[in-house]
């Protein structure tokens, strides 16, 4: 099963029991408010807004948007917002969390703070970027973009197990996923080539997870079955993955931004490998990123 664009996150998220309740860390954020808000209207969050009440209050006003369903949580500015979120959601008053007007950093240390255990045992946080690109056929996972700068080999194969998972709570049933190289054989002297030769063989005598793993691959095999067929290149999946994990942070960042800035593709951020849903966008991006991305954690329940 594969999906073609975006709808499917929706419809899931309208399909759910009942609204994840989102508390938005610094939710003075315009467009991610207007996302999260449009989000609420179709019945699927419920946000709380965290922050500076009086930045928040005025922000609402402007947006046209006060008396809808929300609660405002006033906090000192010493306070940190997206503790603060954690708390609500370890205090059983929230699902998810949604970064907003928070710096990356500031946003991603508590989370990663061993004391609010919200990392599931033996996993990695993983960001991954959701991505439809005009002239490919399906959607399309780029990770990881934000979280590990250099990950070894342990951590790539976590990265894909993160991927993977991700995927299949979305409804994929066998995802497949590549490991993007400069090339489709191993050169020794770019050792991510070996790393992801060696990675594909550990993964057939013991899965990572249920996926289908191609590697080392380049860019244009992995999204073309015509470049396969001039480059003799045998591989049923070339035009049809599902997923691709970066060598590095740098290469993963750069390719979803020039997928987006050139190649014209929608996409938006969620993380994988945490006991609770968590929603990261840019507080630049439009409001359609934050609404999809809160769609994904209305569709993904929090792990027990």
């Amino acid at each position: 099963m594969y999906k073609e664009n975006f709808d499917f996150l929706v419809k899931n998220a309208r399909a759910a029991i009942k609204p994840v309740r989102v508390a938005i860390a610094g939710a003075d954020a315009e467009n991610i408010v207007l996302g999260t808000f449009q989000a609420e209207e179709e019945g699927f969050a419920t946000p709380t807004l965290v922050g500076s009440g009086k930045q928040i209050e005025a922000l609402l006003k402007r947006l046209g948007l006060s008396g809808r369903r929300y609660e405002i949580l006033d906090i000192p500015e010493d306070i940190s917002p997206v503790q603060r979120c954690i708390d609500l959601i370890r205090e059983g008053k929230a699902d998810a969390l949604m970064r907003g007007n928070t710096q990356t950093r500031d946003f991603l240390m508590p989370i990663l703070d061993k004391k609010n255990d919200l990392i599931q045992p033996e996993r990695l946080l993983t960001h991954i970027n959701l991505m439809k690109l005009p002239d490919y056929g399906r959607i399309l996972a780029i990770s990881d973009v934000t979280i590990i700068p250099n990950p070894d080999l342990r951590q790539r194969k976590e990265i894909v197990r993160n991927m993977a998972a991700l995927l299949r709570k979305l409804g994929y049933d066998q995802p497949n996923i590549a490991l993007l190289a400069l090339a489709e054989k191993p050169l020794f002297r770019v050792p991510d080539t070996v790393e992801a030769e060696t990675i594909v063989r550990d993964h057939a005598e013991h899965p990572i997870a249920r996926c289908n793993l191609v590697g080392p691959i380049a860019y244009d095999l992995i999204l073309s079955k015509e470049a396969a067929r001039l480059k003799g290149y045998d591989c049923p999946y070339c035009g049809e993955f599902d997923g691709i994990v970066t060598q590095n942070l740098m290469t993963g960042n750069l390719l979803a931004k020039a997928l987006e800035i050139h190649g014209h593709a929608s996409s938006f951020g969620v993380i994988e490998g945490a006991k609770i849903p968590i929603a990261i966008t840019s507080r630049s991006d439009p409001p359609e990123k934050a609404y999809l991305s809160l769609a994904v954690c209305a569709s993904v329940p929090p792990v027990d």
